[in-house]
């Protein structure tokens, strides 16, 4: 038996990156706690409609939306054809990224281009798409990391780069969009177990040990934190870490 909460009812969201991960995991829950649900995906299809069918489970639409991040146009037809299938907008999860790790003189331009225009240039455009088809009660709801606010090692510099723009963006957001109603809030994922960076892998013992629980954390816990700002209404500007203490 399947639990749904119920707490967006009646809402529509967008998952950016939703066909697996944090972002698959975000849509699943989006959708039992009442909201129809987009995703994009790039090269995932069979993926991303598979959660579109475990969100139809649910007893909610969904549909599945082809959109690199790193092209501008799709992502402001993202937007677009969410809105127009669905009959609306009301909560944007701005989950897709890339991240290219390596020391800081090994990173081409090309590495350095397409890592902004999918971090940075493609939430940014997301976000003023959405903005403009919001209305009160809106929510933009950002994925950062926790590289963000402690960088533990070398070789993150132009991931971590990308990260930070996000949460200049994600006050500036709430500063412009607050006086319609609309909220904008980042969360910082630690290290979670996904298959990109598995709890299991060759790299996740030192990861773990970072944290003050000594663990990995779940796309579920992370999904968790989105619901709640999708649902929170006098919550804005704020960063919120889902890191076990990596920050500490």
């Amino acid at each position: 038996m399947t639990t749904t909460y119920g707490t967006l009812h009646g809402k529509i969201a967008l998952v950016t990156g939703g066909s697996r991960g944090i972002g698959a995991a975000t849509a699943l829950r989006l959708a039992r706690e009442g909201a129809d649900v987009a995703v994009t995906y790039v090269s995932g299809k069979e993926a991303a409609e598979e959660v579109v069918r475990s969100v139809r489970a649910l007893g909610r639409r969904a549909v599945a939306l082809r959109a690199d991040s790193a092209e501008a146009a799709e992502v402001a037809d993202a937007v677009r054809c969410t809105a127009e299938t669905l009959g609306g907008l009301d909560v944007l999860v701005n989950n897709a990224g890339v991240g290219v790790l390596g020391p800081l003189e090994g990173l081409s331009l090309a590495d350095v281009d397409r890592v902004l225009a999918v971090n940075v240039r493609g939430v940014f455009l997301a976000s003023q798409a959405a903005a403009g088809r919001m209305t009160a009660g809106g929510r933009i709801i950002t994925i950062g990391t926790c590289m963000t606010q402690r960088v533990p090692g070398p070789g993150g510099t132009l991931y971590a780069t990308s990260k930070s723009a996000l949460v200049g963006l994600t006050k500036a957001l709430a500063r412009e969009l607050g006086v319609r109603g609309i909220t904008a809030n980042i969360v910082h994922p630690g290290p979670i177990d996904t298959d990109l960076n598995p709890a299991g892998g060759p790299y996740a013992p030192g990861q773990a040990a970072m944290t003050a629980l000594g663990r990995f954390g779940t796309v579920d816990e992370v999904a968790g934190m989105v619901a709640y700002l999708a649902g929170a209404d006098y919550v804005t500007g704020a960063e919120f870490a889902v890191d076990g203490g990596h920050a500490a």
